[in-house]
């Protein structure tokens, strides 16, 4: 089966919803101005309760340092995913100093926006391609699927951007990502998970 990454997780029964239905990640939303921002004492604690084999992944949008210290110290991170306007270079640096795991989300919306993507397969361990929108993710926006058609990268990637359990089959039939992530796709409002959206998307991803 793909693996599968719910993000924006924030309650404890959402958590167990996407671990007992197969989640390999969880997302925690560590950047404020989201719905789905979790603070990191908060988020502490969640993530002490993820079961062996869930990896939490804190998502940052354009962080300095200090912030990055200051949650990676309180909660138990077992990957970054950076979500901004990171270059190689800063990507690089944030390895480097927290020697922790990066994904690099990288907006999509025509062919042109992958012309950098090697630079960033340097980099970063895993790459996740999501909607060009303006703001960062989230959005339940998706892109043309077929951008990405026949592409190979040589580190692992996921799909993400307007996912829901209606369209993953046919994302998965259209791509083969080595994961998919959803965020809104599994919400009943904005910020709020829906644990049978969570099970309806985990079923259909094991169909597709």
């Amino acid at each position: 089966m793909t693996d599968v990454k719910i993000c924006g997780i924030s309650d404890p029964s959402h958590l167990d919803c996407a671990a007992k239905g197969g989640a390999r990640f969880i997302g925690l939303v560590f950047y404020p101005p989201s719905s789905r921002y979790i603070d990191p004492e908060q988020a502490r604690i969640l993530a002490r309760t993820a079961p062996t084999g869930v990896r939490t992944v804190g998502l940052f949008v354009n962080p300095d340092n200090a912030t990055l210290d200051r949650t990676v110290s309180a909660v138990p991170i077992d990957m970054i995913q950076l979500h901004g306007h990171e270059d190689p270079v800063r990507v690089a640096e944030i390895k480097s100093v927290f020697h922790i795991p990066v994904i690099k989300a990288i907006p999509v919306a025509q062919q042109s926006d992958l012309d950098g993507i090697a630079d960033y397969e340097q980099v970063s361990d895993w790459l996740l391609f999501d909607a060009k929108t303006p703001q960062f993710g989230g959005s339940g926006q998706s892109f043309d699927w077929k951008i990405l058609q026949n592409r190979k990268f040589s580190r692992p990637w996921m799909l993400s951007g307007g996912l829901h359990a209606g369209n993953v089959k046919e994302a998965l039939s259209t791509l083969s990502p080595d994961a998919v992530d959803v965020s809104s796709g599994v919400e009943s409002a904005p910020g709020i998970k829906d644990c049978s959206k969570i099970s309806e998307f985990l079923q259909a991803v094991r169909q597709a």
